[in-house]
């Protein structure tokens, strides 16, 4: 396998040859899908091992001390031979990764093969194609979690610590002295916990991130903008906390911090910075100065990195592992996000050139990350992805005068699920029809007061009068028809499902893309249904996982249908599962990171099972050969003691401490599509955001589209929109 190594005495950096690992008991070996430049730790060694022998002894006095000592204990002569020998050897470089679980020891029953996690140490998590991994030090990521965010695990606990250590608390004030990779996540984490935080960087660009990443004040420290900040802030008192992830030789960051802090306030060295505390500043102050030590609890202790001896979670809190753990789960659930501190994503098979590039300051980064080659699937998992659009911005205008609309499409369900709601919104302006058969224009036409109808879809989509376009015709079209109206500008209503494959879902975010328009809603309606949303708040909100099952008692389709097209109009739960899926989804206040699907022979009754980032699971049975006597959607979640029971949009029922039963609705169930319309049109009218964002829609599709794949795989089939792959 290839492995990144450093002669520290000649400073060559090589991608060299060495055997593959063992996997001993108590660990796993890992294959790496990402691993983390450390542009702090990492750049300073490689920089370090270019100077001179002299050069070298002043970057590491600490160093030379213990040189120092050998030659008084051992002599000169064996002490340079030894010290020339440890320099003139390889040494490994990297300390964060995610890779792959490919082979697991005797004694580790916490992951399987197959698993992504994420792996901390610099003896452990190198960049290099296979690591074992002791127990300790590795941490399951969970379903959703990019691999190339998880990476950053090791760096995430370094930050984590460190604030750790500070002790914040909701409501204080914070300053983050340098502003690069660990300070960058010093600043996330510290917002996460409610703090208000500055910073300092003499980068301008970097302080323009840790702004967009929630910092209130960031500027270069010789300014006089973030003296002027700290004072406005805390109406003259000083910092609650200062953490220095700052580097180098110069004494300013602890003069800084001295100068900024409140009394008593507390200062967390963080980074390798110099340390001559201003005697009088500190002592006046009586500042609480206190270290950072890399991970957590646990680093450097042999028998809880080496042998897997944990701590006690009621002595010690926050292990290695621990904080590595919350630093997963805290970018899962979305409060921490790497994504803009990842300035360039290298070819493993670069590493010498991307080493060059970074040392020699041709690449200006925050963070870079090796990409490893993938190898040939050796467990029963797959993943279906598709890239969001990089940039979606709205151009929703509120429109309140009225919204002159144009349908494409008038079969029976535009006819009497859609029209009939629309018609009665008095501010809405039916201005065209367009389909297939002039015959049905004209009843549509006729029925619901359209000005016009016609067979000419070019020519609606070109008329920029019409500021919104209803897509109610088959199957196939959608994606293509979505797309053109997109990039027409016209806020679109798609019917499901949105797309009938991954590549025609990349048509479409294509267009979202290119346009700059993501005013898309595709015609999910339960979720808006009012019984169901009763029923949901009856329920109250949810602590723990959940369990929901869904039956589909679909019943069979008429032997004429155009559903029993498949070849090109899709199966029929590619039509139609997205309903389902996208319920389960709102009532779970998430998307589904992966899809297992099994059948009958004929792909015609399916049983799917959905997870979710929370631990929740969904099954969806969809089936075609009950009774139609039966109704048609039953849904049960359970979770935190409670039962939630839902009949068919007829009656609902709540089972907790106290039981909740809806009415029983005689006719008429409300699936939704009127409240799914006034939604849709109030986002018009107003402005504001569209009922269901993009990523939700995106998710649902490709969960929808991983039935099939599923099936015809016999696999786990993970959702990501994290690229292509």
């Amino acid at each position: 396998m290839k492995q990144v190594v450093q002669n520290y005495k000649s400073g060559e950096l090589a991608l060299l040859d060495v055997e593959v690992p063992a996997c001993k008991p108590g660990g796993v070996l890992v294959r790496t899908a990402y691993s983390l430049i450390s542009t702090g730790t990492e750049m300073m060694k490689v920089s370090e091992a270019s100077l001179s022998l002299v050069g070298k002894a002043k970057a590491r006095p600490d160093q030379v001390a213990k040189v120092m000592q050998s030659v008084a204990t051992n002599g000169l002569g064996a002490t340079y031979r030894k010290a020339m020998n440890k320099l003139d050897s390889y040494t490994p470089l990297g300390y964060s990764l995610c890779g792959v679980v490919e082979e697991v020891g005797a004694g580790i029953d916490d992951v399987a093969v197959g698993d992504y996690v994420a792996c901390a140490g610099n003896e452990h998590a190198l960049h290099a194609e296979l690591n074992w991994v002791p127990k300790n030090l590795y941490s399951k990521v969970p379903d959703g979690v990019d691999p190339r965010h998880a990476a950053f695990g090791t760096v995430g606990s370094i930050a984590m610590q460190g604030v750790r250590q500070g002790e914040p608390q909701i409501g204080d004030i914070a300053l983050v002295i340098g502003l690069g990779l660990i300070g960058q996540l010093v600043v996330q984490l510290l917002v996460a916990s409610g703090v208000r935080v500055v910073g300092v960087d003499p980068d301008p660009a970097r302080c323009e991130l840790a702004e967009r990443l929630g910092a209130l004040k960031c500027g270069d420290p010789g300014s006089g903008v973030i003296d002027t900040a700290v004072a406005e802030i805390s109406s003259g008192h000083g910092v609650d906390q200062v953490y220095l992830a700052a580097g180098g030789s110069t004494n300013e960051p602890v003069e800084l911090a001295a100068k900024l802090a409140r009394d008593r306030g507390r200062v967390i060295d963080i980074g390798k910075c110099s340390l001559n505390l201003p005697w009088n500043a500190y002592y006046e102050k009586e500042l609480d100065v206190r270290f950072s030590r890399s991970y957590g609890p646990g680093r450097y202790d042999p028998e809880y990195e080496l042998e897997g001896r944990d701590y006690p979670i009621g002595q010690v809190r926050w292990t290695e592992r621990r904080n590595l753990e919350c630093v997963v789960d805290l970018m899962g659930s979305g409060r921490l996000d790497v994504e803009p501190l990842i300035s360039h994503v290298s070819a493993f098979s670069d590493a010498v050139e991307t080493y060059r590039k970074l040392n020699e300051g041709e690449l200006k980064a925050v963070a870079v990350l090796f990409e490893y080659e993938k190898r040939a699937a050796t467990t029963t998992e797959h993943v279906t992805s598709v890239a969001l659009p990089k940039t979606v911005t709205s151009r929703a205008v509120p429109k309140p005068d009225s919204l002159r609309i144009g349908f494409i499409g008038a079969g029976n369900y535009a006819s009497s699920m859609l029209l009939p709601h629309l018609v009665e919104m008095e501010y809405l302006d039916l201005f065209e029809v367009v389909t297939t058969s002039a015959l049905s224009g004209a009843n549509a036409k006729r029925k619901f007061g359209f000005a016009r109808a016609s067979t000419d879809v070019d020519a609606m989509l070109e008329d920029s009068s019409i500021d919104a376009v209803f897509i109610v015709t088959r199957h196939s079209s959608h994606a293509e028809l979505t797309r053109r109206a997109l990039l027409a500008g016209k806020a679109v209503f798609v019917e499901k499902p949105l797309a009938l494959s991954e590549k025609e879902l990349e048509v479409v975010l294509g267009a979202i893309e290119e346009s700059g328009n993501d005013r898309l809603q595709v015609g999910f309606n339960r979720r808006f249904a009012p019984l169901l949303n009763e029923s949901v708040r009856q329920f109250g909100p949810r602590i723990g996982p959940a369990s929901v099952r869904y039956l589909v008692n679909a019943g069979q389709l008429d032997a004429t249908s155009w559903y029993n097209q498949a070849d090109s109009e899709g199966s029929r739960f590619a039509g139609e599962g997205g309903h389902f899926i996208d319920t389960v989804s709102w009532l779970l206040g998430s998307d589904p990171v992966s899809v297992y699907a099994t059948a009958t022979p004929g792909h015609q009754d399916l049983q799917i099972l959905l997870r979710y980032p929370d631990g929740s699971t969904a099954s969806i049975a969809y089936t075609t050969n009950g009774s139609s006597a039966f109704p048609k959607e039953t849904i049960d979640l359970t979770a935190d003691g409670k039962v939630l029971k839902f009949d068919d949009f007829a009656r609902a029922s709540v089972f907790g401490r106290k039981k909740w039963a809806s009415s029983r609705i005689p006719k008429g169930r409300d699936k939704g599509q009127a409240a799914e319309l006034e939604a849709f049109v109030d986002a018009l009218t107003t402005g504001v955001a569209m009922p269901v964002s993009v990523e939700s829609l995106v998710s649902t599709t490709l969960a929808t589209l991983a039935v099939n794949r599923s099936l015809e795989t016999g696999a786990v089939v993970r959702i990501g929109t994290e690229g292509l792959g």
